[in-house]
């Protein structure tokens, strides 16, 4: 199962959803699904637009769980 860490990352660097869409250029209502783990389909331009505006690697924003 692969599950978006987004939620914790943000949490544990006191940055918020809205912090985020500001930096991202993301809307807020999907900033809101990727904390809330509500995607089917990931896309990968906004994750990497995440990760850059971030800083981080992808394995800091998703998981893989068998």
């Amino acid at each position: 199962m692969i599950r978006l860490t987004l939620a914790e990352y943000l949490d544990s660097h006191n940055i918020t959803r809205y912090k985020l869409s500001k930096r991202t250029g993301i809307s807020f209502q999907i900033i809101d699904r990727y904390y809330k783990n509500q995607l089917i389909r990931y896309d990968s331009d906004l994750l990497d637009r995440m990760c850059q505006a971030l800083s981080c690697d992808i394995s800091d924003l998703i998981e893989y769980r068998k």
